[in-house]
């Protein structure tokens, strides 16, 4: 929705406010010749007597409307009061449709229909009519509309109806429609007003309505909408039109001849509207910000340190407090944090909405932020307002280094989790000192406030990264792999992450064991080189599967290559608290699959520390059962996105366990060498197409190594088993749905035979799908059938325990967000192809705009919306699947 200001240059957002309350009418009269009853068929129907014939014979009529759009109903029809009419159908009801201006579409419509009652129970209708919300200009209608009524018909919704509003009469000749023009014009101010004759005139029109109106037999009902203060257009574009260049006119005698060939978009046949595109129309008012400019200029010193505010800008404080970090403020909602500026430190929560009303560009208000107030917050910030801090909105230097020093407190093993994150922010700290732009693949953010002269410098995340990573060998590997793929980039953006590689190195050396890492990163990036030549010499060779495993396994014995065994222990890469002695040959194997993925298995130095240590990434119980450590080593792939799904997954994992919330996931570690090749876990499992081609259905897997004859409850498994499966089933439907995982099929959901359930391949994210109508959680109907059905205690627990994730993720979907927003510029394949939109997308899966209560609901009803077309595309990846093979 635009609003077209054309006709007066006076205008601001403040009267376009409307725009966002909901769709209002009001139904007003009914106008024509209804038939009366007869006596003869009240005597036949006695339940009429009461319907008001007897006296003046107007019959009990009310009408029914009701929002379509394209053939499909927007609303729940709505139906005015009884009303008792002893003159005329006058009706003078508001109704308030539940929907929003912004929310209708082009082909918006409202179906009237007037019943009469003939009956307890019985109506039939005296006639429809269709007015559509838009007329041919894509201009919303407004004030006063008069219906054309379709007798005996109800209101056809389609998008051709059969009941049109605007039907002209047989003949041509329509008074009273000409004269109604007219009285809108002269509303409209387009007719010059004159008091004696205005009330002239509008007599003379009284007398021609009540004349028409006796001596017609057409119905008409008469509808008020909302006036505007300026033509609503509708349109969707998103940012402001370019017009093309306007062509020099001729003299105005050919102009008059050659108006034709002016460009269409640019002439209106209607005089009262022009389309007229302002490039300023955008942009902030700069009378506005010279007044917010003037009245902060009075609040910098310290007279406002004990203003408090009342009730109801509390509220206000609080609601802002709790929006999303993608909300923007306005220009009131800052005005109001700067008032109260020193009694927000209260509210933790507060800080980052806080350093949104200050105006950067302002060398002064942006000192007493940095230095007076920012202290004011202490310890007290979230690691989430942290990670905030440190993205593409804030780029003074003082900022972010507080958000550094709360960094400062957090454990190796947090930090971790969101090392991946902090290093992308790098991109944005070199933004904000050079200020040059930072781009990725496809679109680019800029700095939104020029930089002061004082903060020229880096706020120190580098060093603090560099300093952590020093200390812990496990932090350190993972620093160093995520820096050597972006020094990748071409550009500034690239030699400032080999500045930040070299100065860790350098690091290294100064400290008493660096040298020894120094050696194991280098030994690991050798390992790196020599499985990737290898596995693009397998992938580029002709040979079949059977022989590529067989040169595979040569390769591996022949002592030469240093692999079986390695020349000492040394840590993955994948897992630095993993040391591994050598690859086994004989388990070595490659994947029947496009690229060839290499399936190699590492022998660990230690067995228990195998296990423990893939226990504390979340795979429990697999390592037990097979010691050695599987990876697989794929070339040819952009591993990125895998890479941040499964961080992120991890995390959420961590912020349910903080919640008491186990879910039993495995989220297996994965690791992008760079843009084309990477490394992931193997875990021992089968997918369930397989599971189902073998044992025909997952409970008789499950049974096949963990039968309990005496567990009744769990269908004859383990009941342990069948608790972790249930677990991991909610918890991976709540992930897959919160980061809008797509392409989800048999072959890519896996089952291990103690019950852990997971996801794989993860090449469509945030709502992308090459399937056709995706359910919105991946449940499908093998996993529902292993539980016993949809009536089943198991089921019953998979829906409470994804309930209860889900609040659990919502409450913490700040965070979540936060670090989704630092990977934009991260060359994340789906990503890139809508980065403004990335952050938003996984927004709308929390549903922060409504209630906890309401969100459950909502949930709820998302979760059993299974489609059935799924099944059937699933059967068609089956024979796709089987063809190729």
């Amino acid at each position: 929705m635009q609003v077209d200001p054309s006709r007066d240059k006076d205008y601001s957002f403040a009267k376009l406010c409307d725009l966002k309350s909901h769709v209002t009418l009001r139904i007003t009269s009914l106008e024509g010749n209804i038939p009366k009853r007869s006596y003869t068929e009240i005597l036949d129907h006695p339940h009429l007597r009461h319907s008001g014939v007897q006296n003046e014979g107007l019959s009990d009529l009310y009408v029914t409307c009701q929002l379509w759009a394209d053939g499909k109903a927007e609303t729940l029809p709505f139906r005015t009061a009884w009303k008792d009419f002893p003159r005329s159908y006058t009706w003078n009801q508001a109704i308030v449709l539940p929907i929003t201006y912004p929310s209708l579409l082009m082909s918006s419509q409202i179906a009237f229909t007037i019943w009469d009652v003939q009956g307890a129970g019985k109506a039939v209708p005296v006639g429809g009519t269709t007015m559509t919300l838009f007329n041919a200009k894509r201009t919303l209608k407004r004030g006063q509309q008069r219906l054309y009524v379709h007798r005996g018909m109800e209101a056809d919704p389609k998008p051709d109806s059969t009941t049109p509003s605007d039907v002209l009469p047989a003949d041509g000749q329509d008074e009273m429609g000409r004269l109604e023009a007219l009285v809108k014009d002269y509303e409209r101010g387009d007719v010059t007003k004159i008091d004696w004759l205005d009330r002239m005139a509008f007599r003379q029109i009284e007398k021609v309505h009540s004349t028409e109106a006796s001596k017609s037999d057409k119905l008409y009902l008469y509808i008020d909408l909302p006036k505007f203060d300026f033509p609503v257009v509708f349109s969707e574009q998103e940012s402001p039109i370019t017009l093309p260049p306007q062509p020099v006119l001729p003299p105005p005698s050919q102009a008059q001849q050659n108006l034709s060939a002016l460009p269409p978009d640019l002439l209106s046949t209607d005089p009262h509207l022009w389309r007229t595109f302002d490039p300023d129309a955008w942009k902030e008012n700069p009378v506005e910000i010279k007044h917010r400019k003037l009245l902060r200029s009075q609040r910098l010193g310290d007279e406002g340190k004990d203003l408090k505010p009342g009730p109801a800008d509390r509220d206000r404080l609080n609601e802002i407090f709790r929006l999303p970090p993608t909300a923007s403020l306005s220009p009131v909602d800052k005005d109001l944090l700067w008032k109260f500026r020193f009694s927000l430190a209260r509210s933790p929560r507060s800080l980052t909405k806080f350093l949104k009303c200050v105006t950067w560009s302002d060398p002064i208000e942006a000192k007493q932020a940095v230095e007076k107030l920012l202290p004011l917050w202490g310890q007290e910030v979230g690691v989430d307002d942290a990670l905030e801090l440190l993205g593409p909105g804030f780029t003074n230097r003082g900022v972010r280094a507080f958000a550094v020093h709360r960094l400062e407190r957090a454990e190796d093993e947090e930090l971790l989790l969101y090392l991946l994150q902090l290093v992308q922010a790098l991109k944005f700290e070199y933004a904000a000192v050079s200020g040059e732009s930072v781009s990725g693949r496809r679109g680019t953010h800029r700095r939104r406030e020029p930089i002061a002269q004082d903060d020229q410098g880096d706020s120190g995340l580098s060093q603090f990264l560099i300093d952590r990573s020093v200390v812990n060998s496990v932090l350190g590997t993972a620093f160093h792999w995520y820096l050597m793929i972006e020094c990748d980039n071409r550009g500034p953006i690239g030699k400032m992450y080999a500045k930040v590689a070299f100065r860790f190195m350098s690091k290294l050396a100064e400290t008493p064991d660096g040298t020894a890492q120094r050696d194991i990163l280098r030994r690991q990036g050798e390992l790196v080189e020599t499985l990737s030549a290898r596995a693009k010499e397998l992938r580029a060779s002709k040979d079949p599967r059977s022989k590529k495993i067989e040169k595979l396994r040569h390769y591996i014995a022949d002592p030469k290559h240093g692999l079986s065994p390695l020349p000492a222990p040394l840590p993955l890469p994948l897992n630095a608290r993993i040391s591994v002695t050598s690859i086994a040959p004989d388990k070595s194997s490659v994947f029947k699959s496009n690229l060839f993925p290499l399936l190699l298995w590492f022998e660990t130095t230690d067995a228990t520390e195998a296990a423990r240590s893939t226990d504390d990434d979340g795979v429990d119980g697999l390592a037990v059962i097979n010691p050695d450590y599987p990876i697989i080593f794929k070339n040819g792939d952009d591993l990125r996105q895998d890479q941040l799904v499964i961080q992120l997954f991890t995390l959420m994992d961590r912020l349910l366990r903080k919640e008491n919330l186990d879910l039993r996931l495995s989220p297996y570690n994965v690791l992008a060498t760079s843009t084309t090749e990477g490394m992931i876990q193997f875990v021992p499992s089968k997918s369930l197409a397989a599971i189902m081609a073998e044992f025909g259905s997952l409970q008789n897997y499950l049974r096949r190594d963990h039968a309990d004859d005496g567990a009744l409850g769990s269908f004859g498994i383990d009941a342990g088993v069948m608790d972790t499966f249930v677990r991991s089933c909610a918890g991976y439907s709540v992930l897959t749905y919160v980061l809008g995982v797509g392409d989800r099929h048999l072959d890519n959901l896996m089952l291990a035979p103690d019950g852990h359930f997971f996801h794989v391949d993860f090449g469509y994210i945030l709502g992308r799908d090459p399937k056709p109508y995706p359910p919105p959680v991946k449940v499908c109907k093998e996993m529902v059938d292993a539980m016993g059905g949809t009536s089943s205690s198991h089921y019953a627990r998979f829906q409470s325990l994804s309930y209860t994730a889900f609040i659990g993720l919502r409450k913490n979907a700040n965070l979540i967000l936060n670090l989704v927003a630092l990977m934009v510029d991260a060359g994340i394949q789906d990503i890139q192809l809508e980065p403004d939109k990335a952050v938003w997308k996984v927004q709308e899966k929390f549903m922060l705009d409504l209630s906890e209560e309401d969100a459950i609901k909502q949930f709820e009803a998302l979760l059993n919306d299974t489609s059935y077309l799924t099944v059937v595309f699933d059967r068609i990846h089956d024979w796709a699947q089987y063809l190729r093979d």
